[in-house]
C-alpha cells in the first residue's frame, strides 16, 4: 500500500472510531434488556425470513429544555433537572425481529399502545396481544401478515393513564412532575368525568386540599339532565387525597350515570414528553447504533422505513404528534415514513396541557370538557372562523421536510361521536377540502368504532355492529408501504362529500334514515365547540378556570361556546351508508348497519359511545308485512343462497380491483358471509 493510502487508512479508521464512540444523538441514553426469547413465536419459522427473536426491557431518556425542538412541551422548563441540565423519564418497550435482519425487509412497524395495551392483532391476523411473541399456533402464525414479510415490530410507552402493573408486558412511561421555580407544588383547577361503578374514584392527580368546600361533585343521570351538586357531607376524600369516595362509606358511584368533580390539583406530570420519548425511541433505533453505556442497538444499521400502525387514542397521539412537529428528530432527519390511522379521525389528545388526561376520549355523553378536538382540524389549510387562525395538520412537518405520507381510515362512529366532517370540509361547515399530498381518508361505510359482537346489546338498544374493517386496512398498509418506497399513489380517497349530497345534517329527513320498527332515531352526534379554559390556555396549555360551563341540553346549543358545524353520512333506503369505502357485506346487505346507537336502561336515549347497530333484514316477505318494516326482505331481495353468493362475489372482486382488498383476503370474505347465510338458514337453494 502506498503511503498516502495508508494515511488514508488511518484517518478513516480513526474517524469511524470516533463515530463509534461518540454519544447517541438521539435522547435514549440508555436502554436496559430485562428479557429475551430467541426464538420466539416457540420456534416458528417463516419461509425466507426466519425465526423471529423478542427483547423487553426500559429506555431512560433526557430532554434539553433549551433545544428548540423541545420548546412546545408544556411545563418542560418547570421539570426537575439532572447535573447536566436535563429532564430524565423512562419508559417500556418491547421489540420483535427477525433473528437474522438480513433476511427482514429492513423496515419497522411501530405502535404506540393503547393506554398501555397492544392493538396489533388486527392488522396481524389474530398474532397480537399484550405478549405478541407468546403466540404459538403453527396455523395461526403461518397466516399472520408482518412476520412472513420481514417486518420488525417495536412497543413503547407513552402515555401516563396506561396501567402500572407490567406483570402482563403493559408498556407505561415514567415522566417528570413539574414544580415551581421554588420546588414547592404546583396547584391548579382540575377535573374528573366519572361514569363508572366502584366504592371510590382514583384521582388523575392528587387534591390539593382536603378541604371540601373548595371542590364540587355533582351527578346526574342522561346527559341533558341538570346536574345536581352532591353536598360535601354526601363524599370525602380517601388516600391522603388521591381518591374520593361517595358517603355513608361503602356507597357505590352508579355505572353508567355522570358524576363530574372539579378541584383543585397538585403535582401535574408533564405529559407532553411523551411525545418526544416516541421520537427518540424510534429516531435512536433508526440512526444509532448503540447507547451512551455501550449497549447495541438491536436494529443498529437495518432500518430503512418506519411506519406505524393504531386504533383510536394512539392515532389521536400520532395526530398531535405529526401536528406538533415531532416526526423531525433531534438530528434533523424524519422519524416515520408512513402512518395508518385507524378510527382517530382529525382528534387530537388531551396530552401537551397542565393537568391533561390523555385517556379521555370525548364521545355523545362521555368527556366533552377535555380538549380533543381543537382547530385545525385538518392536514391542509384552512381557516378558523372562530379565532381567525390559519393553521394546517401538516404546516410543522412540511416547513422541516419531514412529513409522513398518511392513511386515515375511519368509521361512521367517528362522524356521529367525534365530528369527523372538520377533516374533509372547512370549519365554516361551506365548502369540501382537497386532499393533503401527503394523505389519503378512507371513511369506512356504516361501521362503529371497531368491530363489535352481532349477538350481543351491551348497554345499547340494538345488536351491536359486527363489520370488520382488518381486510381493508391490510390493503391500505401495503398500499402505504409502495406509495413510500415507490411512489405508487394509493386510491383515491373515498369520503361522502356536502358537494354531492352525501354529507347531511343529523335530522332523520337529511340523512334519509327509514323509520324501522322498534329502531328509535334521535340525530344525536357530537359537536365541537371551541372551549373556555382561560384567555391564555391556547397559548400557554394552563388552564385558569375549570371546568368550562356547558349548560344543558348539550346538543347543539350555542351557549355552551362558538360551535364548528359538522355533518354525517347519507344513507340509502336501508340506512346503510352512501359513500365512502362499503365492504361486501354493505353492498350486499342482510342487515342495516350503522356508526351510531342509543343507550337503554336508566340512561335510556343517550348516546352509545362507540357503539353501532345491527339490525337484520326482515327474512321474508310475510316477516316484513308483519312488522310494517319498509326494508325489503332478505327473501325479496337474493332468492336464493346461489344469487347472494354471485352479487357477494361480484362485490369481492370490486373491492380487490379498487385496492381495497389483497386477493389473499378475499376467499376468506367470501366463505365467511356465505357460511353466515347457510348457517343461519336465510335463504334456499335453487
Amino acid at each position: 500500500m502506498k503511503p498516502r493510502s495508508v494515511a488514508l487508512a488511518y484517518i478513516l479508521a480513526a474517524a469511524v472510531a470516533l463515530c463509534a464512540a461518540a454519544p447517541a444523538r438521539a435522547s435514549v441514553k440508555k436502554i436496559q434488556i430485562t428479557a429475551k426469547e430467541s426464538p420466539t413465536f416457540g420456534g416458528y419459522s417463516w419461509p425466507g425470513v426466519g425465526q423471529y427473536e423478542k427483547i423487553v426491557g426500559k429506555a431512560f431518556g433526557e430532554l434539553d429544555p433549551k433545544d428548540a425542538k423541545n420548546a412546545v412541551l408544556v411545563d418542560l422548563q418547570l421539570a426537575p433537572r439532572n447535573a447536566t441540565g436535563k429532564v430524565e423519564y423512562s419508559f417500556d418497550f418491547y421489540i420483535l425481529k427477525p433473528i437474522d435482519l438480513g433476511k427482514g425487509n429492513h423496515k419497522m412497524l411501530y405502535e404506540p399502545p393503547n393506554r398501555g395495551r397492544k392493538t396489533i392483532g388486527a392488522l396481524n391476523r389474530g398474532v397480537g396481544g399484550n405478549d405478541p411473541g407468546s403466540v404459538t399456533d403453527a396455523s395461526l402464525l403461518a397466516n399472520s401478515f408482518l412476520m412472513p414479510q420481514g417486518y420488525s415490530i417495536s412497543f413503547s410507552g407513552w402515555d401516563m393513564s396506561a396501567g402500572k402493573d407490567t406483570a402482563d408486558l403493559n408498556t407505561t412511561i415514567t415522566l417528570p412532575i413539574a414544580r415551581n421555580p421554588d420546588g414547592s407544588s404546583i396547584t391548579g383547577p382540575s377535573y374528573e368525568y366519572i361514569v363508572s361503578a366502584g366504592a371510590s374514584y382514583e384521582l388523575t392527580y392528587p387534591a390539593a386540599t382536603l378541604d371540601r368546600s373548595k371542590a364540587t361533585l355533582t351527578h346526574r343521570v342522561h346527559l341533558n339532565d341538570v346536574p345536581l351538586i352532591v353536598p360535601a357531607s354526601g363524599w370525602q376524600y380517601v388516600a391522603d387525597g388521591a381518591a374520593i369516595a361517595l358517603l355513608p362509606a361503602g356507597t357505590p358511584f352508579v355505572a353508567n350515570d355522570i358524576y363530574e368533580f372539579s378541584y383543585t390539583a397538585k403535582d401535574p406530570t408533564i405529559n407532553g414528553v411523551g411525545f418526544a420519548a416516541v421520537r427518540d425511541w424510534n429516531a435512536w433505533l433508526r440512526y444509532e447504533t448503540r447507547d451512551d453505556a455501550g449497549a447495541v442497538n438491536p436494529l443498529a444499521g437495518d432500518i430503512t422505513r418506519i411506519y406505524t400502525e393504531v386504533q383510536s387514542q394512539p392515532g389521536r397521539f400520532l395526530n398531535d404528534f405529526r401536528y406538533l412537529g415531532f416526526n423531525q428528530a433531534e438530528n434533523g432527519k424524519q422519524v416515520f415514513d408512513g402512518m395508518m390511522q385507524w378510527i382517530a379521525a382529525g382528534d387530537g389528545i388531551s396530552m401537551n396541557y397542565r393537568w391533561s388526561q390523555p385517556g379521555r376520549t370525548e364521545r355523545n355523553r362521555q368527556d366533552h370538557l377535555f380538549v380533543e378536538g381543537r382547530f385545525p382540524f385538518a392536514n391542509v389549510v384552512t381557516n378558523d372562523p372562530v379565532t381567525g387562525r390559519t393553521d394546517s395538520r401538516y404546516a410543522k412537518c412540511a416547513a422541516t421536510h419531514t412529513c409522513p405520507f398518511a392513511m386515515e381510515i375511519f368509521s361512521a362512529n367517528e362522524y356521529w361521536v367525534k365530528a369527523a366532517s372538520l377533516m374533509t370540509t372547512d370549519p365554516a361547515g361551506a365548502k369540501d377540502l382537497a386532499d393533503s399530498p401527503f394523505t389519503r381518508i378512507y371513511f369506512m361505510s356504516s361501521m362503529q368504532h371497531g368491530t363489535g359482537n352481532g349477538a350481543s346489546m351491551g348497554n345499547c338498544q340494538q345488536l351491536l355492529n359486527p363489520l370488520d374493517s382488518q381486510a381493508v386496512q391490510r390493503a391500505l398498509f401495503t398500499a402505504l408501504d409502495k406509495w413510500v418506497t415507490a411512489g405508487t399513489l394509493p386510491p383515491s380517497s373515498q369520503v361522502p362529500k356536502l358537494s354531492n349530497g352525501t354529507l347531511v345534517k343529523p335530522d332523520q329527513a337529511s340523512t334519509r334514515f327509514p323509520h324501522i320498527p322498534g329502531v328509535t332515531y334521535t340525530g344525536f352526534k357530537t359537536t365541537r365547540y371551541l372551549l373556555n379554559y382561560g384567555p391564555d390556555f391556547y397559548k400557554t396549555g394552563i388552564p385558569t378556570i375549570n371546568p368550562p360551563a356547558f349548560t344543558a341540553p348539550y346538543q347543539d346549543n350555542p351557549a355552551n361556546g362558538p360551535i364548528y358545524p359538522s355533518f354525517v353520512p347519507l344513507t340509502d333506503e336501508d340506512g346503510n351508508d352512501v359513500a365512502g369505502i362499503r365492504l361486501p357485506e354493505v353492498q350486499v346487505p342482510l342487515a342495516t348497519y350503522t356508526g351510531w346507537a342509543l343507550r337503554s336502561g336508566p340512561q335510556n336515549n343517550d348516546g352509545c359511545e362507540a357503539s353501532g347497530q345491527y339490525i337484520p333484514f326482515p327474512k321474508t316477505r310475510a316477516d316484513r308485512l308483519a312488522s310494517g318494516d319498509p326494508r325489503l326482505s332478505i327473501e325479496e331481495r337474493y332468492r336464493n343462497i346461489e344469487t347472494y353468493s354471485s352479487l357477494l362475489q361480484n362485490a369481492i372482486n370490486s373491492l380487490v380491483r379498487s385496492g381495497f382488498l389483497l386477493p389473499v383476503d378475499a376467499d376468506a370474505a367470501m366463505s365467511k358471509n356465505v357460511n353466515n347465510v347457510v348457517r343461519n338458514s336465510l335463504l334456499p337453494g335453487k
